[in-house]
């Protein structure tokens, strides 16, 4: 044993001899043995993904689901839908059967997203490789990943803009490299776009951080402005342009117009529910029958948590589907603008099931399985299933039930305190995330408006933008 020590103690001393020869970031270079920060969170998370895939491989389906896997094999798109799912459905289907390329490609680009965020700084803390174990192990990238919903293309869409621009901001001098990040992110802010009907508002907040990251970088305002605009008009262009492509096999009535008549007959029922002397003399002209559903069934039926359940009234049905949707417009606006406090408090309720979820079951936190249309199942050649591996994430995410990690309201908590810590701190490439965070929240802020249901999924992108950004904060803070 002996000579051994005497061998390591001899190694030792020849490596401190050089490296005192060395200069101060050389010697702390050669002398850095501990395992290496970022390897280590990028190990994390490429694990992440790979058992994100294996786990949920070929993809979970809801009923939506399977719709547009059908709609997209047809080549016939439900307007109900945002064609954009069913034709990238079917694009993946012709390269490989099923919705498997699908899911590959919304957990890639997440997981590259967070894996890109290790090199927007020059060193790294060593708590990043715990917060890459967090983010990894929470339902909405592990799970959520996996179903074949547009609510998840939307928010990794989105997502991966802006930390595409966050990328272009801490590459700004190299000027090719940064004309092709902004190109890819006004790409990835089109898709978010095209992928729900609220998601312009993820394109807007795009369009102000191309502008703020222009103006740090030394451009006058009103050249901050133009870039600004410049991007905003490329992407509207290519939704403009993708619109109308997808228009050409869209089939049925206008699905945002069913969608919007169907929100404003939903807004009125609440509204005689918490006030029955509410008028809707309007209404009465056209269709007084409806107005006698709407007061009967309509009011009994009628609850905060979701819509769903006003297809129990056959009559309330056949009625809204005979009456005009200008007819129930103007009754929405006149009850609007000489009622404002009644659509206020049925707003708010509605508002409060969307932020806060106080039941999970209701609020369909999860979802595991293939489920759908017997019909559309068979002539896709799938089947009700509910797998060994789908049992073990519906049990892997009930864990989290009950707890912050399914609670809209601390992520939008966690995104606020990550905003003010941003903006105080000012960094380069902040202001990209300083752009997603605020985005999520003015996103999240919108289904005040629009919500008829309180489904989790609806503001999944507020989770995962306050996700990226936690694991951003953490990654940037050595800096």
């Amino acid at each position: 044993m002996r000579p051994i020590n005497e061998f390591f103690r001899w190694s030792r001393h020849e490596v401190l001899c050089k490296a005192r020869r060395m200069t101060g970031v050389k010697f702390a270079t050669a002398m850095r043995l501990r395992p290496n920060a970022r390897m280590g969170a990028a190990a994390i998370l490429v694990g992440g993904c790979v058992v994100s895939l294996a786990l949920n491989w070929p993809g979970q389906l809801s009923y939506d689901s399977v719709v547009q896997l059908h709609d997209g094999r047809t080549g016939h798109y439900n307007s109900w839908h945002p064609p954009v799912m069913a034709w990238m459905l079917g694009l993946a289907d012709s390269l490989v059967t099923g919705t498997g390329l699908f899911i590959v490609f919304n957990t890639v680009m997440l997981f590259v997203c967070l894996l890109s965020l290790l090199w927007v700084r020059s060193r790294v803390p060593p708590g990043v490789a715990l917060a890459a174990a967090i983010c990894v192990s929470l339902p909405q990238i592990l799970l959520y990943q996996g179903i074949v919903w547009k609510d998840v293309l939307f928010a990794d869409a989105a997502i991966a803009g802006f930390v595409i621009l966050a990328h272009a901001d801490r590459w700004w001098g190299r000027e090719i490299l940064r004309r092709a990040l902004f190109c890819a992110a006004i790409l990835l802010f089109a898709l978010a776009s095209l992928a729900r009907q609220n998601g312009a508002i993820a394109l807007a907040f795009g369009a102000l951080a191309v502008a703020s990251i222009a103006k740090r970088n030394g451009f006058h305002w009103r050249g901050a402005v133009a870039c600004g605009l410049g991007a905003m008009a490329a992407a509207l262009a290519i939704v403009l342009a993708a619109s109308v492509a997808l228009a050409a096999r869209t089939i049925g009535v206008s699905g945002p117009q069913v969608q919007i008549k169907l929100l404003q007959l939903y807004d009125l029922i609440g509204e005689v529910r918490v006030d029955p002397a509410l008028g809707l003399d309007e209404l009465r002209r056209v269709n007084p029958a409806l107005v006698q559903a709407i007061r009967t069934d309509g009011v009994r039926l009628y609850t905060p948590a979701r819509n769903d359940t006003l297809t129990g009234s056959f009559r309330l049905q056949n009625e809204f589907a005979d009456t005009d949707p200008a007819a129930i417009s103007a009754q929405w606006w006149d009850a609007l603008l000489n009622h404002p406090a009644d659509y206020l408090r049925v707003r708010a309720r509605v508002y409060g099931w969307v932020l806060f979820t106080p039941d999970l079951v209701q609020c369909a936190a999860c979802y595991t399985g293939v489920n759908g249309p017997s019909q559309y199942l068979r002539d896709l050649g799938l089947k009700h299933e509910f797998r060994p591996q789908d049992r073990v994430l519906a049990n892997y995410a009930n864990l989290f039930v009950s707890t912050p990690a399914f609670s809209h309201a601390a992520y939008a908590l966690l995104a606020l305190a990550l905003l003010v810590f941003l903006i105080r701190r000012s960094h380069p490439s902040d202001l990209a995330i300083v752009s997603l965070l605020a985005a999520a929240l003015v996103f999240a802020l919108s289904f005040f408006v629009i919500s008829i249901a309180c489904d989790y999924r609806y503001l999944l992108f507020l989770d995962l933008a306050s996700l990226t950004g936690f694991f951003y904060c953490v990654a940037t803070w050595a800096d």
